[in-house]
């Protein structure tokens, strides 16, 4: 009995000094209000020169706010819309067509199909010079797009230049739809594929409605492509989670400064698919709602997680109301997946002097363990069972996308070519890539390597020490040789770059679904996520730990292991 009323008599003293604590937040509060309401006062009354109270209260609440971390920010009223778009609706007023600015000039990129900008012929390559009589030049991106949106049953008045020749367009806008599974269905070797974008309203439904149906081509597994999910709806993950995990089992866990923002998070509801194998797919982008659904998998065996480490937002936000239609949305809590970890990778409570974020050092990340005993780890993101390396883009393929070329040259190959092959097994001849090589000449697509970069800070070190003389002649060498090999990148690199250019050809003719599909081809992380699924034996050896790799040292410094044998 004493040590039941010892812990009580500790309890009430923690919730004193808990609530004394937040009693003298409030007067710290009130009391910095007090002083920076006065000096806002002030210096509009007294400045010198004439003063816009509303810049003054908007530069003084962006510097507040960029001294947390970046998802902590502020919504002005003209923003509201552009934000539920963003993080919470898929649905708003407009034509369905993407465009993009090439040297000022406002084109169309790409169309969505069985809107209305498709169903108005709208192509990628025409240039947008009026939209309702109001001319795009000097406009900036969300200009556009407010010009571009309106109510349903509206009239989007375009005019266009295509080809050299003025045409106009009237588009009645619709309502249109982002989903966030844009694309599903079966791999060539019977294996259920869903693409899942976002986390947005309706997230679970779409991935619900894509599992069923896939279900009943009896797939041997299932892959759920989250590379490039930022996140979205905290309760839309939990609830995907929870159509293939039993119920009543803990997916997250938020935990926040406020009690009142501590929160656990549980299945509710029946499983649809409790026994399918299961494949995750992340990558560097997978992040937050992303990150949750992976590390509650991961941490309930429930599947395997292959690709690259993900990025590490461990973060949860929510919005509240200020005032005059304005929100402020701000960072309430960390989550902990099932094993208790929690993956965020950024510090941002403890900035170093430059005000640089630190991330969590590898030496410093926690080991816990999944359902079964499994090592995984909190800090940096979810680390995947099986790592696949992930592709970067050689500077002269960076190049030729920024600088719209692939756009361009797309346009044309749809203009000259009526049809293509399936998007599945589309490829570009070598004659095409020649014509593609031919239409660059004349172009500028000129680009610094890294290797030109570290050329150039070894000549400024060399100078700093009175060096240079004695290595200028084999730096000069070394340049020429550079600028050689420069000439010859786009043979060296003609496979990365036909790939790139077959996906935007490919889009001219098949959308969005047929850009996904094409891909397939080419896609590391599918390849070795069928291997899996196509292996009982060695998906059993991953969730036992004995894994595709094996670590050493740290978990994140990872070598390829002898495959495990079937």
């Amino acid at each position: 009995m004493k040590k039941y009323k010892l812990a009580a008599a500790f309890s009430l003293i923690a919730f004193a000094s808990l609530s004394w604590s937040f009693k003298e937040d409030l007067f710290q509060v009130s009391k910095n209000l007090d002083i920076f309401a006065s000096l806002y006062k002030e210096v509009n009354i007294n400045y010198v020169e004439e003063t816009n109270p509303s810049d003054l209260m908007r530069t003084s609440i962006n510097a507040m706010l960029d001294n947390l971390d970046p998802y902590t920010e502020y919504i002005p009223e003209s923003e509201i819309e552009d934000y539920k778009l963003k993080y919470v609706s898929t649905q708003y007023g407009g034509i369905g067509a993407t465009t993009l600015f090439i040297e000022g000039k406002l084109f169309v990129n790409e169309v969505s199909e069985g809107y209305p900008a498709d169903k108005q012929d709208l192509k990628p390559g025409d240039q947008v010079v009026k939209i309702n009589n109001v001319e795009v030049k000097g406009k900036e991106r969300a200009q556009v797009s407010q010009l571009l949106r309106g109510p349903k049953g509206s009239t989007a008045e375009l005019l266009l230049i295509r080809n050299g020749s003025v045409i106009t367009k009237s588009i009645i806008r619709d309502e249109i739809k982002q989903p966030n599974v844009p694309y599903s269905g079966m791999t060539d070797d019977q294996i259920g594929y869903i693409r899942l974008d976002k986390f947005l309203e309706n997230a679970a439904q779409e991935v619900k409605e894509a599992a069923l149906n896939l279900n009943k081509q009896q797939p041997k597994g299932l892959i759920i492509d989250l590379r490039y999910n930022g996140g979205g709806i905290l309760q839309e993950a939990v609830k995907i989670v929870n159509l293939f995990v039993n119920k009543d089992v803990l997916v997250v866990t938020q935990k926040g400064r406020n009690p009142q923002k501590t929160i656990t998070y549980k299945t509710q509801a029946e499983p649809i698919l409790p026994q399918i194998p299961l494949v995750i797919l992340v990558g560097n982008s997978s992040a937050s709602a992303s990150e949750i659904v992976a590390g509650a998998l991961q941490d309930l065996d429930r599947a395997i997680i292959v690709g690259q480490r993900s990025y590490g937002k461990g973060l949860v936000q929510q919005t509240f109301n200020l005032p005059y239609n304005s929100l402020v949305k701000v960072t309430v809590a960390k989550y902990f997946t099932p094993s208790g970890r929690c993956i965020q990778a950024l510090d941002y409570a403890h900035k170093d002097a430059n005000g640089k974020t630190p991330k969590v050092a590898d030496s410093l990340m926690t080991r816990f363990s999944t359902r079964t005993g499994r090592n995984v780890y909190d800090g940096n993101g979810v680390f995947p069972d099986v790592v696949v390396e992930a592709s970067k883009l050689s500077p002269i393929t960076i190049s030729l996308l920024t600088k719209s070329l692939f756009f361009d040259y797309a346009n044309s190959y749809k203009k000259n070519n009526k049809t293509i092959a399936p998007a599945a097994s589309f490829q570009l001849t070598d004659q095409d890539y020649a014509a593609f090589v031919s239409s660059l000449e004349g172009k500028d697509y000129s680009y610094t390597s890294r290797t030109e970069r570290l050329l150039s800070d070894l000549r400024t070190e060399a100078e700093k020490e009175n060096k240079l003389p004695a290595v200028k002649a084999d730096l000069e060498d070394l340049k020429a040789k550079m600028l050689g090999a420069k000439k010859t990148d786009l043979i060296t690199f003609k496979s990365e770059i036909k790939k790139v250019l077959e996906t935007q050809i490919v889009s001219r003719y098949y959308y969005e679904k047929g850009k996904v599909i094409q891909a397939f081809q080419y896609d590391k992380e599918l390849t070795a996520a069928k291997a899996v699924l196509n292996s009982n034996t060695k998906m059993l050896a991953i969730l036992k730990g004995e894994g595709e790799y094996k670590t050493i040292g740290s978990p994140i410094k990872t070598i390829a292991a002898a495959p495990i044998e079937n």
